[in-house]
């Protein structure tokens, strides 16, 4: 599994940015190999983080070729006041069991039903 995380500081988001970033999301759900997000903010330092999953790198590429996404990207510095991405392959997940809505915990279920 791979994590996709999108940290970044928001300047002031317009209707265009709302289009793309519901096009991303929705893009990023019809791509086989989408296993979920989450989406964190700080309030201390005012940064807000996108976290996809994916079974494959591939799997993300084809998110990072989509027009929604080469569109936005273009256009960031409007928006964003700094951003950085950062790919990770994820090793292993472990919890309690309690939290077992997000991506991470679907994943483990699949993993101990094989």
């Amino acid at each position: 599994m791979y994590a996709s995380t999108f940290i970044f500081k928001k300047k002031q988001f317009d209707a265009r940015f709302h289009e793309l970033d519901q096009a991303i999301a929705e893009a990023a759900k019809q791509i086989p190999g989408y296993l979920g997000e989450e989406a964190w903010e700080n309030p201390q330092s005012g940064l807000l983080a996108n976290v996809y999953y994916w079974e494959s790198l591939a799997a993300l590429q084809m998110l990072i070729e989509h027009p929604a996404h080469l569109e936005a990207k273009q256009a960031q510095a409007a928006w964003l006041d700094g951003y950085e991405v950062v790919i990770s392959q994820v090793l292993r997940t472990y919890g309690d069991g309690k939290l077992d809505a997000l991506p991470t915990a679907q994943v483990r279920a699949k993993e101990k039903a094989a």
